[in-house]
């Protein structure tokens, strides 16, 4: 008897074993990355060819946290090479993501609490990125750099300014291939060391996010708890990122910190995906005074496509925070800024992108706005803040 139960409880421990590390993850991703496609028609031809000619740059996502074969097309999620292709996306940045609290509360979250360790054990990470936040985001640069030695051509990253207009000469000959460039999502992992910045430079990544959804050592998150400005390691930060020609990203910063960084910053700054508290108010949400500063600095602001960015999950919501922006910032800097796969519920996936190019087309603005907003914007940002070489 003693050894039937000895041999059921190592049974049950070997089953839970496995649902945990081949299940969980799987399924967490299904869950957490949903599409509520309503019924709609294809668009027009005449849309959907003058949608060929755009260069479209989409400036987050969070597609390389879940446990899927980014050169595969998925049946769930938002974002993969075949449906950025299919989309005429040429450029995507890939945000890292290495914290995150539970239930992902716009309002108020402490810095102790943290939902991805189980995330990261379920999807068989090295056990180093089990506790350490810098090897969290090391091992995900690493898995976009596998993804570009994989793709035959079809997913290169860019690093430099140079890169990018290699890669833009390439595809105007060959449509079939997109771009991906390396984002941090929140600088915890720095945990206080400004050397680190030099190794995520080295490991790939040009963009970087001060804070996310907690206070840190560089500044106040606008779902922390103080929700200060920046930190006197802040500023040493947000001086060291643009030595190194790393563009700063204000998404999930609190009021404080934006104003910190715009009043030193020296270079123009993206907020990479966001809504208006125009349009939808939301303590993520930028205020009209925040537009206008950006504008001015000559940042982007990349307008998300989530329910608390735009209120509503419908191309015309976007399109309605974008003719938003362009009345406060002018027409030169709003862009897109998905946030696909970051925990998003959304009406399409990357692959149906045109949707907001009809709609911005059916609201009035011109072919030339129109491309300026779906991509034009987004690179002539990084053409200036990217390193040259």
């Amino acid at each position: 008897m003693k050894r039937w139960i000895i041999r059921s409880i190592v049974a049950a421990v070997l089953v839970a074993a496995v649902g945990f590390f081949v299940a969980l993850a799987p399924v967490a991703d299904r869950v957490q990355n949903r599409l509520l496609r309503a019924p709609h028609e294809p668009v027009p031809d005449s849309v959907a060819a003058f949608h060929r000619q755009l260069v479209i740059v989409d400036l987050h996502a969070d597609a390389l946290l879940w446990p899927r074969d980014l050169l595969a097309r998925a049946n769930h999620g938002h974002v993969d090479v075949p449906r950025l292709i299919e989309g005429n996306v040429a450029l995507q940045v890939f945000g890292v993501v290495t914290k995150s609290p539970p239930g992902l509360n716009y309002q108020r979250n402490e810095a102790s609490r943290d939902q991805l360790t189980f995330l990261v054990a379920a999807s068989r990470w090295p056990i180093a990125t089990w506790s350490n936040l810098l090897a969290r985001a090391l091992y995900q640069a690493t898995s976009l750099r596998d993804l570009e030695a994989r793709s035959d051509g079809k997913l290169p990253i860019i690093r430099t300014a140079g890169d990018l207009d290699g890669y833009l000469a390439r595809r105007a000959a060959n449509r079939a291939q997109t771009a991906g460039l390396l984002a941090m999502e929140g600088l915890h992992a720095l945990a206080g060391n400004l050397i680190r910045i030099d190794t995520l430079y080295d490991a790939g990544f040009r963009m970087m996010g001060l804070t996310h959804f907690f206070d840190n050592e560089v500044g106040g998150s606008s779902a922390g708890v103080a929700k200060g400005g920046l930190t006197d390691f802040g500023r040493a930060v947000v001086r060291r990122l643009e030595e190194r020609h790393i563009i700063i990203d204000l998404a999930h910063a609190s009021p404080a910190t934006v104003d910190d960084v715009l009043s030193m910053a020296t270079r123009p700054v993206v907020v990479s995906h966001t809504g208006l508290a125009g349009t939808c108010p939301g303590p993520r949400n930028l205020t009209d005074d925040q537009v206008r500063r950006i504008a001015a600095n000559g940042g982007v602001i990349g307008i998300g496509y989530w329910e608390t960015a735009v209120c509503e999950l419908s191309p015309q919501a976007i399109a309605k925070a974008i003719r938003y922006a362009v009345g406060l910032a002018g027409v030169d800097h709003v862009g897109l800024g998905s946030d696909f796969d970051g925990a998003t519920t959304t009406a399409f996936d990357i692959s149906e992108v045109d949707r907001i190019t009809e709609v911005l087309l059916s609201n009035g603005f011109s072919q030339d706005e129109v491309a300026r907003l779906m991509g034009g914007n987004a690179l002539r940002l990084l053409r200036e803040g990217l390193p040259a070489q």
